[in-house]
């Protein structure tokens, strides 16, 4: 079979929710970061596009149902480029690569752009239809910002915790406790800043049009366990989870260029997509999803842990994070999410995974060869992995 290869991946700083990017829609958003990827590689023709998939977790509003084929003609492609939208949650855009490089690897596409965009700041609220017609009863709203909504009655309460909870009871059986996310959240803070003042993002970045926003929006520099140490628990009263260790709400947009070998691209690879894996686990866990997804993903891709040199793995919250690093006895926590993770950059559902997929094509680059593995958890109880090699 054909190899799926990264040719280029960029994504926008990722701005915090109400800020920076809330007025800008997700279809614009996905929109201009797709032209500016392409922008990057004038030689090639936009026509030659066979697909652009796009995660997408929400959908619910202006991101328009398809809102990948919405960015491409925003975007001016020809209309010939189609575009296609898939939910896997917060691993919709690891999805969206998966599914652009077996597209690859099995000879139905040569060229395809993958990745992902979220607006949390623009998710609206939903109602939902009533039972009959011209209720004269008040009708609640359901914001669509992240977690459950509409939840099915005959889902096991246990099931449907907040995403919070669940990580408060994760660490509670792991014997995860508040200093250790605390200070595993400062590491991924100093790191990113680190990261940033060291231009390690610079060659991934592109901007979003008409906002004056050059880095992540939520990086803190200054983070300190003293002072991530003085926030209230945020879900349970007592609890070890706050604000300062468990990412926040983010708007943002990721895309990777992946194609063959004969793509018709002006442009090198970076790395190469060797193994992925899916695998689920029950939703009120879904922290440690990426466990065996990261264990299946490598032993498709004929590696194990110790030929891994990089691990760029979500940080949904520092519990989900320790305790799947925990679950990986042969992993050097070292070498997890070095330029920082998700608590400090951000986690905008939909555009999280082509993130961690394409900062890590780029660090293979830099460091001149090596394996990366990229994982994320998803909510409802599934993971995500992909590995990468140059």
């Amino acid at each position: 079979m054909t190899q799926a290869l990264i040719y280029d991946a960029v994504r926008t700083p990722f701005g915090r929710f109400g800020k920076a990017l809330a007025g800008v829609r997700p279809d614009d958003l996905a929109a201009s970061t797709l032209a500016a990827l392409l922008a990057r590689h004038p030689e090639t023709d936009p026509a030659a596009i066979d697909d652009v998939v796009l995660g997408c977790a929400n959908q619910a509003g202006e991101d328009n149902r398809d809102v990948a084929r919405m960015a491409v003609l925003l975007a001016g492609l020809p209309t010939s480029v189609p575009g296609v939208t898939v939910n896997r949650l917060c691993g919709s855009s690891m999805q969206a690569v998966m599914d652009a490089s077996r597209a690859v690897e099995s000879g139905d596409a040569d060229l395809v752009v993958a990745g992902g965009v979220e607006s949390m700041s623009r998710a609206p609220w939903v109602v939902p239809k009533p039972s009959r017609a011209f209720p004269a009863t008040d009708e609640t709203m359901h914001s669509t910002t992240l977690g459950w909504r509409l939840v099915n009655p005959r889902m096991p309460t246990e099931w449907t915790v907040s995403l919070g909870e669940s990580n408060e009871a994760l660490a509670e059986r792991r014997g995860i406790t508040r200093a250790e996310q605390d200070e595993f959240a400062v590491r991924s803070h100093r790191n990113a800043a680190a990261a940033w003042d060291a231009g390690l993002y610079d060659a991934e970045i592109v901007p979003v049009p008409g906002v004056a926003l050059d880095r992540d929006e939520g990086i803190r520099a200054d983070a300190s366990v003293e002072t991530l140490s003085g926030l209230e628990p945020a879900f349970r009263t007592g609890g070890t989870i706050t604000a300062g260790n468990a990412s926040p709400l983010n708007d943002g947009a990721s895309m990777v260029l992946i194609g063959s070998q004969g793509a018709p691209i002006d442009a090198e690879p970076l790395a190469r997509v060797t193994g992925r894996a899916v695998h689920g686990v029950d939703p009120d866990v879904f922290g440690i999803g990426p466990v065996q997804a990261a264990n299946r993903a490598l032993a498709r891709a004929g590696r194990s842990w110790a030929d891994v040199d990089l691990v760029e793995l979500n940080e949904a919250f520092a519990a989900q994070s320790l305790a799947c690093s925990r679950s990986w006895p042969e992993l050097d926590p070292a070498i997890v999410n070095v330029h920082g993770g998700a608590i400090a950059i951000g986690h905008p559902l939909g555009a999280s995974g082509g993130r961690l997929i394409g900062h890590a094509a780029h660090e293979l680059v830099r460091r001149g060869g090596g394996v990366a593995l990229a994982a994320i958890c998803i909510g409802v109880g599934q993971g995500l992995a992909v590995v990468l090699e140059r």
